[in-house]
């Protein structure tokens, strides 16, 4: 039976992987800093990414390393070199240590433009890590993740809730539901393509206009949308009224509005998984359907 090591298993991405590679007979070693209900099939290794001997304990016997874990949000410069750089070196070099060499690294679509914020920065940084690492890697970068138990999107559902959109200017964006985003990953631990680079997406062609898909939140949650195109300055000043509310919590930064206003953050078709190895099969509508209806249950929207 073929053991995967999992970094981020707890979070958004990772717990769905967990669910979906136990249902296909692998065993989870992964990573958390919070004692875990016991599970059968996951070995929960307790620590971080800062912690050589966790890290240690969690590639220990296994077959292939996921690293998922990364930092999307933080503050500081320093937040996104210690979780998306750093901590990548360190997984590296344990998975490197203990002989394991499958390394599947998750990344994003952020990582192609790094000059636009520090995020896609470090996570360019991050491949650049993984790419000298001398392991047999495959990376993935997703396009926007959504799906049930994602917090995210929830401001523009809550928006669109009261009938509005607020938007970054005109461009276009891909997306894919988290389910199909870690069939993706297991397609990839079955096949081992090799040394490539995937970008994944819900399979519609040329990707969203802003406005088409603040459109489908709002059909999701049953509403109407007027959608607003907001200049980059008008971007940065409600950036910094988040931080002033939310503090290190806000979800819009300066550093967010850098990759919110590209233009185009559909993928590149010549990435795209070959249909044989993965295709994606929930529809976007129904996933933000099942979104909504997420929300709901948990009083959120």
């Amino acid at each position: 039976m073929i053991t995967l090591a999992i970094t981020g298993g707890t979070g958004f991405v990772g717990k769905r992987l967990i669910e979906q590679a136990l249902a296909a007979g692998y065993r989870v070693r992964a990573l958390t800093r919070r004692t875990q209900p016991a599970r059968e099939g996951v070995t929960w290794v307790a620590g971080a990414l800062d912690d050589t001997r966790a890290l240690d304990e969690l590639v220990a016997g296994a077959d292939v390393v996921i690293h998922v874990a990364g930092v999307v949000n933080t503050p500081t410069r320093e937040g996104f070199v210690a979780g998306n750089i750093t901590g990548t070196q360190a997984v590296v070099d344990a998975a490197r240590a203990a002989g394991v060499r499958r390394f599947v690294h998750v990344s994003s679509l952020a990582a192609r433009e790094p000059q636009l914020s520090v995020y896609g920065w470090s996570k360019h940084g991050a491949e650049d890590v993984v790419t000298a690492s001398g392991l047999d890697w495959t990376m993935v970068r997703p396009s926007g993740v959504f799906g049930p138990g994602d917090t995210d999107w929830l401001d523009m559902f809550r928006a669109a809730k009261h009938g509005i959109a607020l938007l970054p200017p005109p461009g276009k964006l891909a997306v894919i539901h988290v389910d199909d985003l870690a069939r993706l990953l297991l397609a990839v631990v079955a096949t081992n393509p090799g040394q490539v680079i995937y970008e994944a997406d819900d399979g519609r062609p040329g990707g969203w206009t802003h406005r088409d898909f603040a459109r489908a939140i709002g059909t999701a949650v049953g509403r109407r949308v007027l959608a607003i195109d907001l200049p980059k300055p008008v971007m940065l000043a409600a950036a910094r009224l988040d931080r002033l509310t939310r503090g290190d919590k806000a979800k819009l930064t300066p550093d967010r509005v850098g990759y919110f206003c590209h233009p185009d953050w559909t993928i590149d078709p010549a990435r795209a998984p070959d249909p044989a190895l993965w295709h994606a099969q929930i529809p976007t509508p129904a996933g933000l359907a099942a979104t909504a209806a997420w929300y709901r249950e948990h009083s959120l929207l």
